[in-house]
């Protein structure tokens, strides 16, 4: 008996991996039910990728911190962390700055509070973590506080347009792919360099443009209206420059675009698994399994870009120096 066309549907673990692999899952759907219903996937993406189909139905939408989103994001990236880079490579990366327990380290755009979590644990260092989504900053201390680290690592809310001192001074500061949505950067620059006790180091991973006509591209625009908060992405000239009008000194200035690309993939290879147990638990899990279609289509669409070079992720240690006596 043949099945009714209305019921031929590609599978939800099927779309989602053609959205991040950049196929047209209105195409994969018409072949589908050209077949009655009986292909593979390999038989249904056979052609070449269309990634403009892919991202067609996330036009305009900001993909907001719902709870949803907040639960998905660290199924695929880790407890504590909604982006690429876990505790491994916050670790890692955070090694430039030489921490200690005697220090304290401001953290800007803490997201859910993981890498400040693991600096505390990992360091012993004392924690202040500073983040511009209200959302991402109430879950991330409430995390901070099940941990009991709430004095070693707290998160807080703060807007970094509203330029305002600090509460204290720093030893060490680290931001994590946070500035691209700072408008002030310049003066926020210049206000942690304040906040922090001579012979500091700064610690910045970002995504930055390639260059200013990068951003009349179609995709680049698509990018920047899906974004959850404004950006304002600049050239890492411009970065450059802003940090060393402040009074940095440059010590690392370097492109980690390709190991960035392979931290997503590495994420993304078990997100087969991740919707075989949201799918698990029935109708209750409907709201994620849609958040988890659009964090595939969102990081895609990132994806695509940083591919294409006219979206990059620069590393910056930056270093205050010792006043001359």
């Amino acid at each position: 008996m043949a099945v009714a066309e209305k019921d031929i549907k590609v599978p939800f673990r099927w779309r989602m991996k053609a959205w991040w692999e950049g196929y047209d899952v209105a195409d994969m759907e018409a072949k589908l039910r050209a077949r009655n219903g009986k292909a593979t996937y390999e038989e249904l993406t056979r052609e070449e990728p269309a990634a403009e189909a892919a991202t067609q139905d996330a036009k305009s939408e900001k993909f907001s911190w719902s709870e949803a989103r907040i639960q998905v994001a660290q199924l695929i990236w880790g407890q504590g962390y909604c982006g690429p880079g876990g505790p491994e490579n916050v670790i890692a990366m955070s090694k430039l700055l030489a921490l200690s327990p005697k220090q304290s380290a401001m953290v800007i755009g803490a997201g859910l509070g993981g890498p400040a979590r693991v600096l505390a644990q990992e360091f012993g260092v004392w924690i202040s973590g500073y983040e511009n989504s209200e959302e991402l900053a109430a879950r991330g201390m409430k995390m901070s506080k099940d941990a009991g680290l709430e004095k070693k690592a707290p998160i807080y809310y703060k807007d970094f347009d509203e330029i305002e001192p600090f509460e204290r001074n720093f030893d060490r500061a680290y931001s994590k792919e946070a500035f691209f949505t700072i408008q002030k950067k310049a003066e926020l620059l210049k206000e942690i360099y304040k906040n922090l006790k001579e012979d500091s180091l700064f610690l910045v991973t970002d995504y930055v443009i390639r260059d200013i006509e990068s951003m009349q591209d179609s995709d680049v625009q698509k990018w920047l209206r899906q974004e959850p908060l404004d950006p304002y992405p600049i050239t890492s000239e411009t970065m450059v420059k802003y940090l060393e009008e402040a009074g940095f000194n440059i010590r690392v200035n370097e492109d980690i675009t390709e190991h960035y690309i392979e931290l997503i993939q590495e994420a993304w290879a078990n997100a087969d698994q991740v919707v075989k147990t949201l799918s698990a638990r029935g109708p209750e899990a409907a709201d994620n399994l849609q958040a988890i279609m659009k964090e595939a289509q969102f990081w895609s669409q990132r994806t695509k870009l940083l591919r294409s070079g006219m979206l990059q992720v620069h590393r910056y240690l930056a270093h205050k120096p010792a006043e001359i006596k």
